[in-house]
């Protein structure tokens, strides 16, 4: 039987404790064997100043995750044309790892404008989809909602997020208990978003 791997896609800018509180949850009470982070690159499209360099981010990836063996860092997005859909990645993926099962991780929040993405279709046909919950309106049901690719996993529901870390070190607030501390003291030495 094929192993099973989440796929966590994120620009991960940067990485903060509740990254890794889901991705843990999801290869500890879930059925899947790894959780990749998938560390998305710059979008040539969108200039945003406050995205760090993807070799940067895959760093602070690699550090958060060294002392979690079912944790793993991809950088398999960074050589892909830009903009880049999952789709394509899922493709390369494939081709890359015969023998895995790879699986897409994302909240609830997102399942709910999935029907927009590229080749969602395909997609669902070829993978399953694990859900986190996120605080939404519970009324509103998604076209997938009884879809049985998709399994909602009960994680813990977590509302950290990256562009609040990066304005709170810009103000010159103390954002460590929201990052990992090998990564707090990275973007510390390299002076990051402040």
């Amino acid at each position: 039987m094929n192993k099973k791997v989440g796929l966590f896609f994120g620009s991960f800018n940067p990485i903060h404790v509740g990254h890794l509180i889901i991705g843990n949850h999801m290869a500890e009470f879930s059925d899947l064997e790894e959780v990749w982070f998938i560390v998305t690159p710059h979008n040539p499209h969108k200039k945003k100043k406050t995205l760090l360099d993807d070799v940067h981010r895959l760093a602070m990836v690699r550090i958060a995750i060294e002392d979690f063996p079912n944790l793993k860092a991809s950088n398999i997005e960074f050589d892909l044309p830009q903009p880049n859909f999952t789709v394509n990645t899922l493709v390369i993926l494939e081709e890359k790892y015969p023998t895995i099962d790879f699986c897409l991780i994302m909240g609830e929040d997102n399942l709910k404008s999935f029907h927009k993405w590229k080749n969602f279709e395909l997609i669902l046909d070829r993978h399953s989809i694990y859900i986190y919950p996120r605080i939404t309106n519970k009324n509103d049901e998604t076209t997938f909602s009884n879809d049985s690719k998709i399994t909602e996993v009960a994680a813990p529901v977590l509302e950290i997020s990256s562009s609040f870390i990066r304005k709170g070190i810009k103000a010159n607030k103390n954002m460590r208990p929201l990052l990992p501390y090998k990564v707090w003291e990275y973007l510390d030495e390299m002076n990051f978003y402040k």
